[in-house]
């Protein structure tokens, strides 16, 4: 019988495009329109919960005035 090293954890999914600016009239960040706290704890929520964030995650953007969005 051989020892096989344990798998490293699968990567946590994430809508993350390193544009980490937080719209203070909103509350949402303009990269990925998660909340503060959301992006926060991030790491720590379940599956579950990361993609109905996810999927709630597009309508979000409408949120933030367009000449905002038009920076990046």
């Amino acid at each position: 019988m051989t020892d096989t090293p344990p798998r490293p954890p699968a990567p946590i999914k994430t809508p993350c495009i390193k544009v980490c600016v937080v719209d203070g009239e909103s509350g949402l960040c303009l990269g990925c329109y998660r909340r503060l706290s959301e992006v926060a704890g991030w790491a720590r929520l379940s599956d579950d919960d990361r993609a109905r964030i996810m999927d709630e995650l597009p309508g979000r953007r409408g949120q933030i005035r367009p000449e905002k969005l038009a920076m990046f």
